[in-house]
């Protein structure tokens, strides 16, 4: 196969690679000398979204891979832009999403020199992604890319990476090897033996449980883990971005009995969750200590770990072995008449949405966390029922992340992203603008819930903000109407002032060396909306209810994007804390 070009360059064999592994969008930020790969893939057709920052650009492209269920790929310089990119790198690795990292570096005989950016990125990488690759040659490129990719993608999602000296992209070729098609990885299944145990110790249980992972979603598993579900009747519970693999309507929702559920579990389907601390690893005082977990995880590594059960648990494709139990269970249904375990089930549910109903309604001022997502949540389902998924969220921040993950109905899978496995701050507006390209370009690659366009809707604690707040003119300049709400309260946690008078105060004893400012304040009621406005978007406070509801209002409708400025009470009497990390000595008051 032969270019057009018979004097070809390594960017466009780059670029043209790219484009026959049908790679759609790129991520990054671009300089010597990468841009001429941007420049070739834009002209094959391949959006690339240039971001203010590699770390925001490197998130975004981990957040497209878990969307669309490909590699996301992010273009950067080498030197300083890998270091920021890095971020994403582990980002992907925690998460398990699938990232091509893609940057230059400098010419081949200036290696050792002290050359312009100069770092050896291959040996620095290789610890921390699947693959760390650099092409022997220009006419090594295409199958260094696709063996990358592959790699990315295959097995246990990961990051993976290659590195182009300068020499190699602007090198010429006139010939160039076929690319092989990438297909959609293998997938398989459990044993007749595995499912047979694993029936057995179900239709024994008095507390059957499944909890639903990032990992369901992932693997588009939704439809059989509800017939699985649906027709056994077992009550389920959804991690954070596990929610709308199953709708949250769902009846067999533990959501909001998640202390009770856990507490009293005997035994434990894990699909796509891994017992990490956000499931308290499985071990008591939150989980039953006579629980056993079976996991289903497509990563024959995590199979065992902690609590898991070696014996009972499988290494398979969470849709194909989803089908497999439904199969296997099939005309079983768990009765759960007069057994202790549902009944406090019932009961957890309805003391703790009772106690959320009672938080929401408090509109006292300044306005708290449970009642400006309760006045977000309402505005918004009048505008996009839930049903209909139409709104993406993505939520960042301790408590705004803590809080909201319960607030807001999702009903279809990957229409929730938040901090994840890593609990990494700065990954929102990455994330969003991600959300934006996957389902909401000509051609989109996500697909989730009725056809048409969705909102996004970014959650956003003011420090989470701070991480990547430039990216509101990433959002202008490709024309996102993304919706952020910036929630307010001054600080990390929370702020440490009651009022502007008291914040100057202590300001002042911080100017003059005395213990004034906390570690955790930030500026007292600082203007984020006016970022939206500099680059073209719009911008709102809301102080209280009414404004609130205006500002939702307006900010859905846009067609740029929209920063809402939500000024809460700062909790500065409040010790720092956050609910995951909570002591597991103190009562559980999380839904």
């Amino acid at each position: 196969m032969s270019l057009s070009n018979p004097s070809a360059t390594g960017a466009q064999l780059i670029a043209h690679t790219l484009q026959t592994l049908k790679v759609r969008v790129l991520f990054g930020v671009v300089g010597i000398p990468v841009v001429d790969i941007a420049e070739e893939c834009l002209k094959r057709g391949i959006r690339f979204l240039g971001f203010r920052n590699e770390q925001a650009a490197s998130y975004a492209a981990t957040g497209y891979g878990y969307l669309t269920g490909r590699p996301g790929i992010c273009l950067v310089v080498g030197g300083p832009g890998v270091l920021h990119a890095m971020a994403g790198i582990g980002n992907a690795s925690a998460n398990i999403f699938p990232l091509l990292l893609l940057a230059g570096s400098s010419e081949s005989h200036l290696v050792s020199k002290g050359a312009f950016q100069e770092l050896d990125a291959v040996a620095l990488l290789t610890p921390h992604v699947k693959a760390a690759l650099r092409p022997a040659s220009v006419e090594a490129v295409p199958e260094t890319v696709r063996e990358a990719y592959r790699l990315a993608w295959y097995g246990r999602p990961g990051p993976t990476f290659v590195d182009f000296p300068a020499d190699c992209i602007q090198a010429n070729v006139s010939e160039v090897p076929n690319v092989a098609e990438t297909r959609w990885p293998p997938r398989g299944g459990a044993t007749t033996a595995q499912l047979e145990k694993i029936v057995q110790l179900f239709k024994q249980a008095k507390a059957p449980l499944v909890v639903i992972g990032k990992g369901a979603a992932y693997a588009r598993a939704e439809t059989n883990i509800r017939r699985l579900i649906d027709s056994t009747s077992l009550p389920f519970l959804p991690t954070p971005m596990g929610k709308g693999v199953l709708p949250d309507s769902h009846p067999q929702n533990a959501a909001s009995a998640r202390s009770t559920a856990l507490k009293h579990a005997d035994a434990v389907l894990l699909l796509g969750a891994r017992l990490n601390w956000i499931l308290h690893f499985g071990e008591p005082p939150k989980w039953n200590p006579k629980a056993t977990f079976i996991q289903v995880d497509i990563s024959p590594e995590e199979i065992g770990r902690n609590k898991g059960s070696s014996e009972l648990s499988i290494i398979g494709d969470l849709d194909v072995v989803a089908s497999q139990l439904a199969e296997a269970l099939g005309g079983w249904r768990w009765n759960s008449a007069g057994l202790q375990y549902a009944s406090a089930l019932e009961a957890s549910k309805k003391k703790n949405e009772e106690s959320a109903r009672k938080k929401a309604a408090d509109s006292k001022m300044p306005l708290t966390y449970s009642y400006t997502f309760e006045v977000i949540k309402q505005t918004l389902n009048s505008l996009s029922p839930p049903d209909q998924g139409g709104i993406v969220y993505v939520s960042e921040g301790a408590n705004t992340m803590d809080i909201s993950r319960s607030v807001f109905p999702v009903e279809h899978p990957r229409l929730r992203l938040d901090a994840g496995t890593h609990a990494t701050m700065g990954v929102g507006l990455g994330y969003a603008i991600a959300a934006h390209a996957a389902y909401n370009a000509s051609e989109p690659e996500g697909s989730v819930g009725p056809p048409g366009n969705k909102k996004i809707v970014a959650l956003e604690g003011d420090s989470a903000f701070g991480f990547s707040a430039m990216e509101v003119e990433t959002m202008a300049r490709y024309g996102m109407d993304i919706l952020v709400f910036v929630i307010n309260n001054g600080g990390v946690y929370h702020g440490d002032s009651a009022t502007g008078n008291e914040w100057l105060k202590l300001q002042q004893r911080s100017k003059e060396g005395k213990f004034g400012l906390r570690s955790t304040s930030l500026g007292w009621e600082v203007g984020y909306e006016k970022i939206a406005e500099a680059c073209g978007g719009l911008g709102f406070v809301a102080r209280d209810g009414e404004e609130l509801r205006k500002a939702t209002i307006e900010g859905f409708r846009a067609k740029v994007p929209v920063v809402v400025n939500v000024i809460i009470e700062a909790g500065a009497a409040n010790k720092l804390e956050f609910g995951w990390q909570a002591s597991s000595q103190k009562k559980d008051s999380k839904l």
